[in-house]
């Protein structure tokens, strides 16, 4: 039975929950709550097809939706949004994964932090030549507030040209998309060549 001294703090923390991630960093405060009601949480989100996932050790949590197969009665409308990402977006994505994959074997800081020109120059390579540097430079800065507004990166606030990789990229973008790496950058790679 759920303690009435602990509805407050709960709905905190689910609304949190509803409206974005919650990363341990940024909200000790509700991590520490969602910590302790964990359970309660997940007992109240599960009804709605959602449940909770939190990885402690990488400090963030989320909600996902429950996949249901579609040709049970059961299934529930999706209440949580499925978002296509551009080619760009998507390279982006998977080049800012693998240096996470990258940091981790390496075990040298947990946190990746990358400037602006390196995420450029990682970008480069895939996509189309323009003559005008300029316009290209804006595009891949459009791709990253891109990632930034989906809350893969997050800029600094002592250097507003370096941003932190969020660790929570490897809950979407996973061991399945990463095995097909190599075949999505030969991919991309022919991509914009054809397009140069």
């Amino acid at each position: 039975m759920q303690d009435n001294n602990n509805q407050p703090r709960l709905s905190h923390v689910l609304i949190h929950l509803m409206k974005s991630v919650l990363y341990r960093d940024q909200h000790p405060k509700l991590w520490e709550d969602l910590i302790h009601l964990q359970a309660a949480a997940m007992d109240y989100v599960k009804p709605l097809g959602l449940e909770l996932v939190t990885d402690e050790s990488e400090g963030y949590a989320y909600l996902r939706q429950i996949m249901y197969d579609e040709q049970d009665g059961n299934a529930l409308p999706r209440l949580v949004q499925r978002r296509p990402l551009s080619y760009p977006v998507s390279l982006l994505c998977v080049l800012l994964r693998e240096k996470l994959v990258e940091a981790d074997a390496g075990g040298g800081d947990v946190r990746v932090i990358l400037s602006k020109e390196q995420i450029v120059e990682l970008m480069q390579t895939f996509l189309p030549l323009k003559s005008n540097e300029a316009k290209l430079m804006d595009q891949i800065e459009t791709y990253i507030n891109k990632v930034v507004d989906l809350g893969f990166l997050r800029k600094l606030k002592t250097d507003r040209t370096a941003y932190e990789v969020r660790r929570i990229l490897k809950a979407f973008v996973d061991a399945d998309w990463l095995a097909d790496m190599d075949d999505k950058l030969k991919v991309y790679r022919e991509y914009a060549l054809s397009q140069s």
